[in-house]
Parts: C-alpha cells; sequence; structure tokens
C-alpha cells in the first residue's frame, strides 16, 4: 500500500484501497449514537469499567526478590503491582489485590517497553522494569493523539507529547487469510488518520466480532475483543481487551475525530 503523506485524514474514503480491515463493509453501517448500553445486550458484557487507581508518589512495588506473580495471584504484594502499574500508566483498573486478565495486559504491556519476553509474568527481570519506570516514549508532541506502535504492540494515549495511559493491543498478523474467494494480508496500515465513525456495541462484522469498535481508516479500527494476545494476531485492526474499551467508551478517552498515528 502506498504510503500515506504524513498529515491527518479522515480515512473512510481510502476503505476501497484496503487490502485488508477487521470489518470489510464497515463502511456501509451506520454511525449509532453514544449511549451507555450495548447495541446486542444478549452478548455484550457491561460497558462498567473501574477507574484507574489514583497514582501517589510513595507507591509500594513487590521485592524483586520474591517469588514470581503471575494471573491468579491474590494478596497485598498484587495490590502494589497493580498501583504501580497504574502509577507509570498501564492502564488495569482498580488495584483490587487480584492477578486478573486486566493485570496480565498491562504486564504485557510493561514487558513490551521494556523489551522482555512477554510471558505476563513478574520475575525478576519485570520487576527491575517496573521499579525503574520504564515507559514508552511518544512520537507526537502536540494534541490529544492516539498512538499504535506495531513493533512494540502497544496503544498509547498521549497528551501534548506525554504518554498518559499504555495499553497492550494485537495488530495485523501479517498472514493470509482467505475472504470470498480472494487471498488477502492481515495489515495495519501505518500512516496518519481520525477516528470517524464508532458503534457502541458488539459489530458482527464479517472477520469476527468487533467490541465497541472505533474506527479510524476505513473498516479498520480499535475495538474491544475477546482475545487479546501479547503478539500480532488480528486482520488488521488493533485489539484491546473487553475491560480496556470499556475504560475508553465510559471516559470518552477516544471521541470522534480525534488523531490516531499508526507507525
Amino acid at each position: 500500500m502506498v504510503r500515506r503523506a504524513l498529515t491527518f485524514v479522515v480515512a473512510v474514503s481510502a476503505a476501497a484501497a484496503l487490502a485488508t480491515a477487521c470489518d470489510s463493509d464497515a463502511s456501509d453501517q451506520a454511525t449509532p449514537a453514544l449511549s451507555t448500553a450495548p447495541s446486542t445486550a444478549s452478548a455484550a458484557p457491561s460497558t462498567a469499567a473501574p477507574a484507574p487507581a489514583e497514582p501517589t508518589a510513595n507507591t509500594p512495588t513487590p521485592s524483586a526478590t520474591s517469588d514470581k506473580l503471575k494471573q491468579g495471584a491474590k494478596g497485598n504484594r498484587v495490590v502494589a503491582l497493580q498501583q504501580r502499574l497504574n502509577e507509570l500508566g498501564y492502564w488495569n483498573g482498580k488495584a483490587d489485590g487480584k492477578f486478573g486478565g486486566q493485570t496480565q495486559q498491562a504486564v504485557y504491556a510493561l514487558q513490551k517497553a521494556a523489551s522482555l519476553d512477554r510471558d505476563g509474568v513478574v520475575g525478576a527481570d519485570t520487576q527491575k522494569a517496573l521499579d525503574k519506570g520504564v515507559r514508552p516514549k511518544a512520537k507526537s508532541t502536540s494534541g490529544h493523539i492516539i498512538e499504535i506502535n506495531k513493533k512494540r504492540q502497544l496503544l498509547m494515549l498521549v497528551d501534548d507529547g506525554e504518554v498518559t495511559q499504555v495499553f497492550n493491543t494485537s495488530t495485523g498478523s501479517g498472514a493470509q487469510y482467505e475472504q470470498e474467494g480472494s487471498t488477502h494480508v492481515a495489515s495495519t496500515p501505518a500512516g496518519k488518520f481520525s477516528v470517524s465513525r464508532q458503534i457502541d456495541g458488539w459489530r458482527n462484522a464479517p472477520l469476527g466480532l468487533l467490541w465497541r469498535p472505533k474506527y479510524f481508516n476505513g473498516g479498520i479500527a480499535v475495538h474491544g475483543a475477546n482475545s487479546v494476545p501479547p503478539y500480532a494476531a488480528s486482520h488488521g485492526c488493533a485489539r484491546l481487551s473487553i475491560s480496556a474499551m470499556n475504560y475508553l467508551w465510559t471516559n470518552d478517552k477516544i471521541p470522534l475525530k480525534t488523531k490516531v498515528w499508526v507507525y
């Protein structure tokens, strides 16, 4: 695909030129008004999302010499982990002392930013990254921007050049797939775009279910998914966890016309 000029554009008109998209016929769908209820009540999870824990200057962190923390762990050490992740901007909801899927997603994001193995387990190396306060850097310098770093598989909320929140994401896998008798490559094109449409609920797209999608490049969207591995696995969209997407919608973090920079 021809590299787009470095200006922000609303890319709906480019949908026909895309070789791939999570939602290949999304341009035919009307954009419903924002509501607090999902459009598919029987299938959608609750839109309620816990607010991130307030960061504090003296947030405790688990000891680097302690046993590893992983999904299923509970207790004060998990609270300290969750508070530290939120303090650094790795969203994982409320610090409730339970190492569940939200916390694992945040650990994935930290490990990606620190160039560590992406296993979702807090061992010695991941603890060192926490203690050092490792955070990804933004490329943009002004405005409210969504940056999607394909190399690190991170989605970042950036305000005037400062990364405020970081999420584990999964973009186009680069694999070939068949659709309607044609072969396509699962790709997330680089470029600068804007959020042009949104659906408040499940979108049953030809290539799978998209939860509360925010379209920024034809049929390509930031959306919630039931599976968000720590590697590129989508057909072209930027996947987030269901809870992360609920948080972004509930707090209006990605309103229409938000600029999106994919690189």
